[in-house]
């Protein structure tokens, strides 16, 4: 029997905001297509191809905080805000100069990324300029993302939310005035992106600067072992996002060879699938926390609050593998009016739906194991899980084989995650 407890709270008051914060990004990513989509074919290609760009350059951004909060939430736990607030420091001087050379980069070399992506002559001008405006967000973009993993450090998810919510809002009212108000077209839609993330990173820099964080920063000025520190952290996760990344693009490279109704199920497919993964993903946000925060000084708290939070992960898996699966044959209609595809999509949803308790229980044993910064050991384990998952889906002659395939990858997953979770958490 599933009973509330003190760790539920405490966990819930982690995972509800974080939940928050994290549905807002794609939100503002509908909302924005909603509104570009009535400009045209033209102009939604071209935020596509620089949604693409952009989306390679998150991925490497977030190891960064996912590095730093773990690393924060221990010293924490221990009782040492100073080497918290140095960490803090120095992951803002990373992002500082990741921000600055993400900036020359896509300003200098914009025609070289979409050239890159493939766009065509008529949609190559569009994305250009629409990537060298929101380009200009970048540096603000660091600084919120290492605004989460910060507050995810200390404990508060709230914060993170709420500015989240704002940003987003802010997007939500410029995005219709610039588009459709001033005649901006697509290049409003980047202006209005650029002004909501400028607007959440001050905000985060403010708290940072006036100590709201309740983590005084008196230095941002590089200290080696800080630095070798988080560097060493975040090269392991970007090894371990990468393998992810490059799975889920041989899917869709597969998917593509199979043909157009395939490659269209398959993007249908993917969107439910990772809208999915958003309540679960808030669990192992808290995890990253909880984890870190108890296993050097309360080795059984830790493992009393990632026992709770694997239950919490294969619950909500189980109660969205049985919505999903009660809504198999409506759900495709809401992504898709082509009967071709609506059909390949209901063949889909069966795998879709039972996978989830599996990805449950896989993404909070992830955030367990961030939290125990057990960096390397979740790099080799997901390149070896995605190499074979790789394998299984370039073999594949259908779509369903190759969804299949990512499940066989999140079976390994599961297992390598577990054994080492045994070892140092247990």
């Amino acid at each position: 029997m599933f009973r509330i407890t003190e760790d539920d709270r405490a966990i819930a008051r982690l995972a509800i905001p974080a939940l928050g914060a994290l549905a807002a990004e794609p939100l503002v990513a509908l909302v924005d297509t909603a509104f570009v989509g009535r400009l045209g074919e033209v102009p939604l290609a071209a935020m596509g191809v620089v949604t693409g760009i952009l989306g390679l350059a998150f991925f490497v951004f977030i190891a960064l905080a996912y590095a730093g909060t773990p690393l924060i939430a221990r010293a924490i736990g221990i009782g040492d805000r100073n080497r918290a607030a140095q960490l803090a420091g120095q992951s803002l001087f990373v992002a500082a100069v990741l921000g600055a050379a993400g900036l020359v980069l896509v300003e200098g070399a914009a025609p070289q990324l979409v050239g890159l992506m493939g766009a065509g002559p008529d949609v190559a001008p569009h994305a250009v300029s629409y990537l060298r405006i929101r380009g200009l967000g970048l540096p603000a973009l660091l600084m919120i993302t290492v605004g989460h993993s910060v507050y995810r450090g200390v404990g508060d998810t709230r914060t993170p939310m709420f500015i989240s919510i704002g940003l987003s809002l802010v997007n939500l009212v410029l995005d219709p005035v610039f588009i459709f108000g001033f005649g901006w077209g697509l290049a409003g839609a980047g202006f209005a992106s650029v002004i909501a993330q400028t607007l959440g990173g001050g905000a985060f820099s403010y708290f940072f600067l006036t100590g709201r964080t309740g983590l005084v920063l008196r230095r941002v000025r590089p200290r080696w072992k800080d630095l070798r520190e988080l560097i060493g952290a975040g090269t392991a996760l970007f090894v371990r996002t990468s393998a992810i990344v490059a799975a889920l693009t041989v899917a869709v490279a597969v998917a593509a060879r199979l043909g157009d109704t395939e490659v269209a199920a398959h993007q249908v497919a993917a969107q439910v699938y990772i809208f999915l993964s958003l309540v679960v993903d808030a669990v192992a946000i808290a995890a990253q926390n909880l984890v870190a925060g108890h296993l050097t000084t309360d080795r059984a708290a830790a493992c009393r609050f990632s026992q709770r939070m694997l239950l919490w992960g294969l619950s909500w898996g189980v109660l969205l593998a049985a919505v999903f699966w009660l809504m198999r044959h409506d759900l495709p209609g809401w992504f898709t009016t082509d009967p071709a595809v609506t059909a390949l999509v209901i063949t889909l949803m069966p795998i879709v739906a039972l996978s989830q308790p599996l990805n449950g229980l896989v993404f909070v044993l992830d955030g367990i194991m961030i939290g125990a910064t057990e960096f390397t050991y979740m790099a080799k384990a997901m390149v070896f899980a995605a190499t074979v998952g790789c394998l299984l889906m370039l073999m594949a002659g259908s779509i369903s084989a190759v969804w299949w395939a990512l499940v066989a990858m999140n079976v390994l997953r599961l297992a390598t995650l577990y054994r080492r979770y045994r070892l140092v958490v247990m």
